[in-house]
């Protein structure tokens, strides 16, 4: 009996950039669209792989199809006694264009909510499985963030070898990054070890530095330190299958002394580095013999993107402000500037405008201290595009600039060089030509597999780009949805290498053998029996929190016409939560999201904590 995860059921109200809330609401699937370059090309190469080769019929006029052979795996010693080494008996099956196109056509959205809701139910369906070698497979796994994490929770660790190669070795939940930075919550509450997450996985603390897609191997360096002294190790590891979860990092778009004077936010150690930033800039301006400008430029904090991250942060902080700057900094409060810079017209832009002023009106409250000046400490700046970032000024396009004692970049994110370097090592196959759409990021089909990978490498997340129109946001949400996806993929019993030497869409090994309701459902929906459903993302909803106990949610529970970036025809139906429900609602979610009942506990400690006594300063 297998039962879904927790992740399943609250997909819909996921959580936003891979370091806050939500994403466009949109319910999406990575279809095969006309209308851009990777589609073309993806498309051009599935009829190419559809009408070429010897097994053509010669008997369906100008349209011909190929028979596609789904080798039978052969008897092998079962992983486990209770696995049957009978094969099943081989699938013969056609593969047209018109297949195709209503294959990965998008799942009607009615049959798509019933196919969720029925993979939350316990299946009854025999998941038995055919082992294809003598021993289990090798999966790698690059990265440890959320789609890695989700695929952890799905893969049938019986079927497959899986090890974990990543620096790090546990997940963090990054939407609540914003809230350790400034001491809501403690860095241990809000992350998970990954021998935790999965047990029966293997953990290299390793960074990859090269894939070899034609040798299917990984060059990797690790750190070995004894006693005091460290130095590198190298090492090379191969794969059956590599999963590439890598994730992406924050790009300046080549503005001088970003990188040398911005603070980022995406690891925990950035939030432990800004939360020793924040208090230091509070201690400096204590300091005898400062003047009053002194004082202003030193509790002067700039945060650079007026998207989730960069929202949710001032909001943390003028909750500092507000709830123990009275108690610690009392004297201080007067002198503190928060300067939100957006070089958009707007902030929080997947939001609707009433949503958004709510969020102005929150962030740019009034604050009422006992003994204290009415303090209204934060002001937004849109429209301001940053040219340069020095050691005490943020410079503007425009002319201006203003001081600041701390800044904090939050506004893009760009490739690891290890993406780049797969990319290249594809050399001239269809993956070049996808570059065109996928624009640095991997191109994958419809299941994820790598274009160009020959079957055994897949991508996924902030790193990964499937054929879609729109393109798919680089959030959290639409990595753990594609995390789960492909772990319960890889899990059941699919032809999913190239056939030859053709990608073709990945069909059941065996056509007779049962399957739980959640793919009867989209079987259904496909009208098609063979061809494994191909990923669908699911948005519902974003959620963003706004300072003093409020907060936003706004949830999509119907797809509007068109596609998102069809202003005219695309009209969902959002139902708009705020102020004190939202925020109840912010909270139960992350709770809910945890990866594990002990850090939902922790958390949920934490916040008592910091109701009871305050929050820690202590510069760590």
């Amino acid at each position: 009996m297998k039962f879904a995860s927790l992740a399943t059921i609250l997909s819909a109200l996921s959580l936003a950039s891979t370091t806050s809330a939500f994403a466009t609401p949109r319910t999406h699937i990575t279809t095969i669209a006309a209308g851009n370059a990777y589609s073309r090309s993806y498309n051009t190469y599935l009829k190419e792989s559809t009408f070429e080769g010897e097994n053509a019929d010669d008997t369906a006029g100008d349209e011909t199809t190929q028979e596609q052979q789904v080798p039978a795996p052969p008897v092998a010693v079962a992983v486990e006694s209770s696995i049957p080494t009978t094969p099943p008996r081989t699938a013969t099956t056609k593969i047209t264009a018109e297949r195709i196109e209503k294959a990965t056509k998008e799942r009607p959205y009615p049959l798509f909510l019933a196919e969720k809701a029925a993979s939350i139910l316990p299946s009854f369906e025999s998941d038995t499985y055919y082992p294809t070698n003598t021993q289990k497979e090798r999966i790698i796994i690059l990265g440890t963030g959320w789609g890695a994490a989700s695929f952890l929770k799905s893969i049938d660790c019986n079927k497959y070898d899986v090890t974990v190669i990543s620096p790090r070795n546990y997940f963090v939940f990054t939407p609540m990054l914003a809230g350790a930075s400034v001491g809501t919550v403690e860095f241990r509450s809000i992350t998970e070890p990954v021998r935790e997450i999965n047990s029966k996985v293997r953990y290299l603390e390793a960074a990859a530095t090269e894939v070899d897609p034609k040798t299917n191997t990984l060059s990797c360096v690790s750190i070995v330190c004894e006693g005091n002294s460290c130095e590198t190790e190298e090492f090379q590891i191969d794969y059956d299958r590599l999963v590439f979860s890598v994730g992406a990092q924050t790009t300046t778009f080549g503005t001088p002394g970003v990188e040398e004077y911005c603070n980022y936010l995406k690891q925990v150690g950035d939030a432990q580095q800004i939360k020793n930033a924040i208090v230091n800039c509070f201690e400096s301006a204590g300091l005898p013999g400062l003047t009053e400008e002194d004082k202003i430029k030193e509790l002067s904090f700039v945060i650079i993107g007026a998207g989730p991250t960069g929202i949710e942060f001032a909001a943390e902080l003028l909750d500092f402000i507000e709830e123990n700057g009275e108690r610690f900094y009392k004297e201080l409060l007067p002198y503190v500037r928060i300067k939100i810079v957006e070089a958009a017209p707007s902030i929080l832009r997947p939001f609707e405008d009433g949503m958004k002023e709510e969020a102005i009106r929150k962030l740019t409250r009034r604050i009422e201290l006992e003994g204290v000046p009415s303090l209204q400490p934060l002001e937004i700046l849109t429209n301001k595009l940053v040219s340069e970032v020095s050691g005490n000024y943020v410079y503007f396009k425009d002319g201006e600039k203003i001081p600041y004692g701390m800044s904090l970049w939050a506004a893009g994110i760009g490739q690891l060089p290890i993406t780049t370097n797969l990319i290249g090592a594809l050399g001239e196959t269809e993956q070049k030509d996808a570059q065109d759409y996928a624009r640095g990021r991997i191109a994958v089909d419809p299941w994820l597999r790598v274009i160009g990978g020959d079957g055994k490498i897949f991508a996924l997340g902030d790193c990964s780009c499937v054929s879609s129109s729109p393109m798919l946001p680089a959030t959290a949400q639409v990595a753990a949805q594609q995390g789960e996806f492909l772990g319960d993929f890889l899990s059941k019993d699919y032809c999913i290498d190239e056939m030859d030497d053709k990608l073709l869409p990945p069909l059941r090994r065996n056509p007779g053998q049962s399957k739980p309701l959640s793919d009867k459902i989209a079987s259904f929906a496909m009208g098609d029996d063979e061809i494994a459903p191909p990923f669908q993302y699911l948005d519902l909803g974003i959620l963003a929190y706004t300072g003093s106990g409020s907060a936003l949610a706004q949830v999509q529970i119907a797809p509007g016409g068109g596609l998102p970036g069809d202003n005219e025809n695309w009209d969902p139906v959002r139902l708009q939560i705020k102020g004190k429900l939202g925020f109840g609602l912010w909270r139960s979610i992350y709770l809910l999201k945890m990866t594990s009942p002990k850090n939902a506990v922790l958390v949920a400690l934490d916040w008592i904590k910091v109701k009871l006594f305050g929050r820690d300063i202590s510069i760590l």
